[in-house]
């Protein structure tokens, strides 16, 4: 029998994210136009099996929303030991990053090109992934728009659902608003635990993008949360 779903709290007609105009680069498209075939995972209403995606059983880690791929790819270089499963709409950053897989030859890296909320809830099986990475997820900053947010009650009860017991869920934004709105959510969530007081110190392991780069310029500060799920003799 397969677990219960749990109600993600995005309406079908409310959603995470918007399509932003641009057609991207001439070499983004022909990175998209000959790579998709074999690097896009096509989104299907059914659980995916991660060994046959990636031919191994490695740990899985899946970063929601990873714009234009750039940290995507640096962790999944310093990590062949690992897989790493990208979600995104923006086609130009798929094309992008579909460029760094054919270029650094990264065999541990696909991409799913879908809602992010309709792939976790219907292709990501319970208790499999090692990780959740949000890097900068859009803050919505308007009152009305806060539903369209990705980290809010009770959307991380699934998010802690997929995770298996030890795995973690990483957040980063420069927003602080939001930030306290998700450690808000997070620490309201069933089976994870905060790592830290309240906000989690810098992680070294996560690469500064350009994006965040050019926020530091404008004293911008990153605010980042590190929650980990507990194991069942916890």
């Amino acid at each position: 029998m397969s677990p219960p779903s749990v109600k993600s709290g995005f309406p079908a007609a409310i959603r995470s994210y918007v399509l932003r105009a641009g057609r991207g680069t001439a070499a983004q498209r022909r990175s998209y136009d000959s790579l998709a075939g074999q690097l896009i995972i096509p989104f299907e209403n059914r659980p995916l099996d991660f060994s046959v995606v990636f031919g191994n059983n490695n740990p899985v880690t899946i970063e929601i929303g990873f714009g234009m791929g750039e940290a995507t790819a640096i962790i999944a270089a310093a990590h062949p030991d690992k897989n790493y499963l990208g979600i995104e709409v923006h086609r130009p950053g798929i094309g992008k990053l579909l460029w760094e897989i054919e270029r650094q030859s990264l065999v541990n890296l696909r991409i799913i090109e879908h809602d992010a909320v309709a792939v976790l809830e219907k292709m990501i099986p319970h208790n499999t992934l090692e990780g959740i990475h949000l890097f900068f997820p859009d803050p919505w900053p308007k009152k009305r728009h806060h539903k369209r947010r990705l980290v809010k009650r009770p959307f991380t009860d699934t998010l802690a659902s997929r995770l298996k017991p030890g795995g973690y869920l990483y957040m980063a934004t420069d927003w602080e608003q939001y930030a306290e709105w998700a450690l808000d959510a997070l620490s309201a969530t069933e089976g994870l635990v905060n790592s830290a007081a309240d906000f989690a110190p810098p992680q070294d392991w996560r690469p500064r993008t350009s994006f965040e780069r050019k926020g530091l310029a404008k004293n911008h500060q990153v605010k980042e949360l590190l929650f980990v799920k507990m194991r069942n003799e916890e």
